[in-house]
């Protein structure tokens, strides 16, 4: 494990300075924004980030992965510089989900890898279960691929979302503006709402996640992000979802990560596990590191990472 370590940090001064290029793809609503690595031939890698989060979350894990692999790293709706969804338009993940279809059948992939951070990873569950034949390798970094709800708790969640809702749109209706910051308040306070973020992850995610102002700087995202998630799963619909996985899988969790922080309901990811563990296809692995893991010590992950992507075209190819 030193060794990869050592070979890893070896990587990052030979490729730190590999270049992004912009990707723009129209939808309906606007477009959808993100980054892309690698040549155009390459292993077709899809990268989703996680809650407010952006593409800028895979900025230095991209650049120890394979130079030949196509890395593409989107902004979500509403999140970077992809547009938010249409007023009076509910955040969800089944929306989510369809975001990505629409973007692997502009890019032309037919089969192809995720890799998905947290809310990301929920995302790359569920389309690797509704779209099982397309995804080759999945990797969950600190995520179950899924997050069930309590179903004793939806008809709360539906009112506290609503009501949300109701409260953003009165707020637009009267012409509140935005809130301007300069760039450090902005710094102080994505740091204040994301305490395990380094401040060289922070300086990434601002890149796609503050435009200018009068006066300053505003955030990108779209605040509706934050509002209750009005459409949840229960356990039993995460796992007949999971068991339609036909992907290898990788579950990388970090051990001061989402367990401490975003906790799932009691019992359910001690259910998802064993339905990952039990499964010939899946890895589970812990890594010490926090939530953010793969942006501040992306050489913890970026070996672990690259030796299952192989060995899973190693497997794929011998089937």
């Amino acid at each position: 494990m030193i060794q990869a370590l050592n070979g890893a940090r070896q990587l990052a001064t030979a490729t730190m300075k590999r270049t992004a290029t912009e990707l723009r793809l129209p939808v309906p609503w606007g477009e959808m924004r993100g980054q892309v690595w690698g040549p155009e031939e390459g292993r077709p890698v899809l990268c989703l980030h996680g809650w407010a989060d952006n593409s800028g979350s895979f900025n230095t894990l991209i650049p120890l992965l394979p130079q030949e692999w196509r890395c593409v790293a989107l902004d979500m709706a509403g999140h970077g510089l992809s547009s938010p969804r249409p007023s009076g338009v509910f955040y969800t993940f089944p929306a989510y989900v369809a975001d990505v279809r629409r973007v692997v059948e502009a890019l032309q992939w037919k089969r192809f890898s995720i890799l998905g951070h947290s809310m990301g990873g929920n995302v790359a569950g569920m389309f690797s279960a509704v779209f099982p034949e397309m995804v080759e390798a999945l990797v969950l970094l600190d995520s179950y691929g899924f997050y069930p709800t309590n179903t004793k708790e939806l008809p709360d969640i539906l009112k506290q979302g609503m009501e949300e809702m109701m409260q953003v749109e009165k707020r637009d209706s009267e012409g509140k503006k935005e809130k301007i910051y300069t760039h450090q308040k902005a710094m102080q306070r994505l740091m204040a709402a994301n305490p395990q973020l380094t401040e060289q992850s922070a300086q990434h995610l601002l890149e796609r996640g503050l435009r200018e102002a009068e006066g300053g700087f505003v955030f990108t995202r779209d605040l509706r992000i934050n509002l209750k998630n009005v459409t949840r799963i229960s356990l039993e619909q995460s796992l007949e979802l999971q068991s339609r996985i036909q992907a290898r899988v990788l579950v990388l969790m970090a051990e001061a990560g989402l367990n401490k922080l975003f906790p799932p309901p009691e019992g359910c990811s001690e259910s998802l596990m064993n339905g990952y563990q039990n499964s010939k296809n899946m890895k589970v692995m812990t890594v010490p590191g926090d939530h953010h893991i793969h942006m501040n010590q992306p050489e913890v992950v970026a070996p672990i990472i690259t030796d299952f992507l192989l060995s899973a075209t190693d497997s794929t190819a011998k089937l």
